[in-house]
């Protein structure tokens, strides 16, 4: 299974939440997390890891290597044991890796192996990203937004684009702001889940505090937790062409944030537009 993660305005934190979610993939599969951000990548610099291999070495052998293994060969370990293709720093050489073949196709072929889950950061996601392959080719995209009103305004405006790119879409909101349910009214979506803003959550998956309990017990780890078992959920029922078979309480929108007192969304959102 291919899993994206990507954004569609600002820094909602979506290497943070793809990291969370890789470490808290459903027990019985061991992840791969891809740095595949245009941008560049953090989690080198973040855990202090050796420049290879990773992204930049793996395009490089992709050109001429069709193994499925490909992707598993060219992994590094975080502390806590999740497996992690990095992408180099500079965004220069980030998208000149990805551009320089169609990256999807080593992705995608070790996510077709049995028990095998990818999860991809693709960062920040515009109109001419060369992750787009990737997200494309993908069995679910998991799109990440502040609920405010400058984020929204760029979801309301893109969403349409944006779920041409992928035949499972997810949306999922990060921290305070505008209510679920009134987020989901308004943009014409269901919201798949909420993430809690945490600080300490976060800072364990940015390498520092206790990187190999952190994930288990922070509520950041617990909201991923939850969005991983309803991914999982949705791709095994539509493979099994029974998405009505999901269990009701993983299809539950993750309530982490609490709603009360938010003001209405303004007409500014509603028109797709910045207030």
């Amino acid at each position: 299974m291919l899993v994206v993660v990507c954004s569609l305005k600002g820094s909602p934190g979506v290497t943070t939440f793809a990291t969370a979610l890789a470490a808290r993939w459903p027990v019985g599969e061991n992840p791969i997390l891809v740095e595949a951000d245009p941008a560049g990548g953090d989690l080198m610099v973040r855990f202090r890891l050796n420049d290879s291999p990773g992204l930049v070495t793996m395009a490089a052998a992709a050109r001429r290597n069709t193994d499925p293994t490909l992707l598993a060969q060219h992994v590094q370990l975080l502390p806590s044991g999740l497996r992690i293709v990095i992408g180099p720093v500079g965004a220069e050489q980030a998208r000149a890796s990805l551009s320089a073949l169609d990256l999807s196709s080593p992705l995608r072929r070790a996510a077709d192996q049995p028990g095998t889950t990818v999860i991809a950061d693709c960062g920040r996601v515009d109109p001419d990203s060369p992750a787009l392959p990737i997200i494309r080719s993908a069995d679910a995209m998991v799109l990440l937004a502040r609920p405010h009103d400058d984020e929204l305004s760029h979801v309301a405006l893109r969403l349409t684009t944006a779920q041409r790119w992928s035949r499972r879409p997810g949306f999922v909101l990060v921290g305070d702001g505008y209510g679920t349910r009134e987020v989901s009214q308004v943009l014409g979506i269901p919201v798949m889940g909420r993430v809690p803003q945490d600080d300490k959550g976060a800072a364990v998956l940015c390498g520092h505090g206790n990187v190999r309990s952190g994930p288990m017990r922070s509520t950041l780890g617990r909201a991923a937790a939850q969005i991983a078992q309803l991914i999982a959920a949705r791709a095994q029922a539509a493979d099994n062409g029974m998405l009505s078979g999901v269990p009701r309480q993983v299809l539950t929108a993750n309530r982490s944030v609490p709603e009360a007192g938010l003001q209405p969304l303004g007409t500014s959102l509603r028109n797709g537009a910045c207030s």
